[in-house]
């Protein structure tokens, strides 16, 4: 059995983890709770009511969160033409390439957090979808990661842009904010990625859409919040 540590114990102390807190009681918690010595990264478990397995059921998309993530984003882009090479880098991509860096990422390497792409660059990207997809890597023209508008893209990483996709549990997982944000940022933050999940509710999701959310820092424990917070009705 794992064992929690004195800091952890006061922490969850602190929670009711059969409540569902309002959004406002939850933040509250949440900055309480997130006591580590490092600034640690807000999170969000949103489990939803959907089949993965079914395509048309795969939530999957990106926002730009209007107070960013707090955490610098190192950004690959690949590119075929010599141009939106330029325009990367211009934009401030980190690593900027094609054929190297492809290989590169077929021997396991994978030192960068966020990977864009020019469309002529999906055929070769594409077979190495068994070591990006698992890492949340592969780019998507659903998340505007696959584009021509290489500097938007890039300025958009940079930013703090978020890309979520639901798991095999019907889970979304996100980062959306850090320690040090203010209350309103943490709340704006997180106002803004629920919307953008409630706006991507597939047609064909019958039931309850939100079933259940939960807050939690890096060390902390899980707070739920009361999913009725955010819940729209059709």
């Amino acid at each position: 059995m794992p064992t929690h540590s004195k800091r952890f114990k006061k922490a969850l102390a602190g929670v009711n983890r059969q409540k569902g807190y309002s959004v406002d009681d939850a933040i509250d918690a949440l900055l309480a709770t997130a006591t580590a010595k490092f600034d640690e990264t807000l999170e969000i478990a949103v489990r939803l009511g959907v089949d993965p397995r079914k395509a048309d059921q795969n939530v999957r998309g990106a926002i730009v969160l209007p107070h960013g993530t707090g955490k610098g984003a190192k950004v690959l882009v690949l590119a075929r033409d010599a141009a939106k090479e330029k325009e990367a880098r211009e934009a401030g991509a980190d690593l900027v390439g094609n054929d190297d860096f492809l290989k590169q990422i077929e021997s396991g390497w994978l030192d960068f957090d966020k990977l864009i792409a020019t469309p002529d660059m999906m055929k070769d990207l594409g077979k190495l979808g068994k070591v990006l997809g698992p890492r949340g890597l592969m780019p998507s023209p659903k998340t505007g990661s696959v584009t021509f508008d290489v500097k938007r893209a890039v300025e958009e990483a940079k930013a703090g842009k978020v890309e979520f996709r639901v798991d095999k549990a019907g889970i979304v997982h996100a980062g959306i904010a850090r320690r040090s944000f203010k209350k309103d940022q943490v709340r704006d933050n997180l106002v803004a990625l629920m919307n953008q999940i409630n706006r991507m509710k597939p047609s064909t999701s019958k039931g309850i859409y939100l079933k259940t959310i939960a807050l939690s820092s890096t060390m902390g424990p899980g707070i739920k919040v009361d999913p009725a917070e955010f819940r729209v009705t059709a």
